[in-house]
């Protein structure tokens, strides 16, 4: 069980929040896009389906350089890993500032974005490598709670760019809180003396071919995919279904992203307490519950509350996922962070693509939450089967690692 006194002494405090700032502030950037889509509508018209593509793409770019930041992670360290990831986010907010010109190239600057998303596979590994076994739930929980950063786009972007009368100025204002996160990162942070030495290819082939990995990357493209595919669309999707403003859409957003971002660390403590297993079964089904609820299109107000649950349970399942992680793969954490990493991505991009194109095909949102709901409900079943295997080999008592 854990104790937050011990937590506390175990691991390296200014690293641990040094890796919460880098990937708030990444994260932020990350999805910049989803709650300014409505507003850049004014300058270039289009269809559900190539709203949906535009804020799916930032999501896609962070998928595919998750993987090179993990493998990066594991030769150089998540420090300079993680300080490189920043000066090259940098790049596509100078370019959306200053030198968009049209749609294509907004879809550039978008897929660049994925810089800031791939954050994750280089913050996650700085803090977890400085904390034990019996703390990795909650260390993972507060540096992956570093995805709250959705909640200053999609409270703070509209705004600003209503203020100025310009969305690109928002890229030009995201400069400041980079940079800052880049001195303070680069002060504060150090790399555990815990590092794993670096892998061979053959090795990191090796991890692939593990069955648990795949089952992992499965769980987080569901926890993960659900919750910032949400993030990035439900400002479009309040906008057409309810008629909403940019900046009241982007409001009630922000109170579902809220849900999601700060229930991360307490679905990671509540892992190390209960039980990983146990815990994401609880959160699969109640995301299920809540999805499959929310395709009925209640009203404004209902809605609003299910999809706060809904996100709540999809975030916690974050931490609940890299609750178990840490446990089955410790060594390799780096990449495998990366891989599952990049599964969570790619859940993420496929999501707002269901809802755009069946609304476009359909004309309403019912079939994408119907199926949103059935692939959590699918979930639960395939972590239920899993489970069985996992403690005859390195699940023991209370859902914690043992030994194999």
């Amino acid at each position: 069980m854990s104790n937050p006194t011990s937590f506390w002494k175990s691991g390296h405090k200014p690293s641990l929040f040094s890796a919460f700032m880098y990937f708030d502030i990444s994260f932020m950037i990350w999805v910049l896009i989803g709650p300014l889509s409505v507003v850049i509508i004014g300058d270039y018209d289009m269809t559900p389906v190539q709203k949906a593509n535009l804020v799916a793409l930032p999501v896609l770019g962070g998928s595919i350089l998750r993987l090179v930041f993990g493998f990066l992670t594991d030769y150089i360290g998540p420090k300079r890993t993680g300080q490189l990831g920043m000066l090259l986010t940098m790049i596509p907010l100078v370019w959306g500032w200053k030198f968009v010109g049209s749609l294509s190239d907004l879809h550039i600057v978008a897929l660049m974005l994925g810089v800031a998303g791939a954050s994750f596979a280089a913050a996650l590994p700085l803090a977890s490598r400085w904390y034990p076994p019996q703390y990795q739930g909650l260390a993972m929980g507060i540096a992956g709670a570093g995805n709250s950063g959705t909640v200053f786009s999609t409270l703070f972007a509209n705004r600003i760019a209503q203020h100025f009368g310009s969305w690109e100025v928002v890229f030009g204002l995201a400069l400041i809180p980079i940079s800052i996160a880049f001195i303070v990162f680069t002060i504060f942070a150090k790399d555990s003396p815990n590092q794993p030495a670096p892998k061979k290819l053959s090795q990191y082939a090796k991890v692939l071919k593990q069955r648990d990995t795949w089952l992992f990357c499965i769980m987080y493209s569901v926890t993960f995919g659900g919750f910032v595919g949400l993030s990035n669309y439900l400002t479009i999707f309040f906008n057409t279904q309810y008629g909403l403003s940019a900046v009241k859409a982007a409001d009630f957003t922000t109170l579902c992203v809220i849900a999601g971002s700060f229930f991360r660390p307490f679905g990671g403590y509540l892992s190390d307490k209960l039980g990983g297993i146990k815990v994401l079964m609880i959160l699969y089904t109640g995301a299920a519950v809540m999805l499959t609820t929310i395709s009925s299109l209640p009203p404004l107000y209902l809605v609003i509350g299910l999809l706060f649950v809904g996100m709540m349970c999809l975030g916690a399942g974050n931490g609940s996922v890299f609750q178990l992680v840490p446990q089955r793969f410790g060594d390799e954490i780096g990449l495998v962070t990366g891989i599952v990493g990049a599964a969570g991505g790619l859940g993420g991009y496929a999501l707002p693509l269901i809802l755009g194109n069946l609304y476009q095909s359909t004309g309403s949102y019912t079939p994408g939450f119907l199926i949103l709901g059935g692939i959590a409900l699918l979930s639960v079943i395939m972590l239920a089967i899993a489970q069985l295997d996992w403690k005859k080999t390195w699940i023991g008592e209370g859902g914690k690692a043992r030994s194999v």
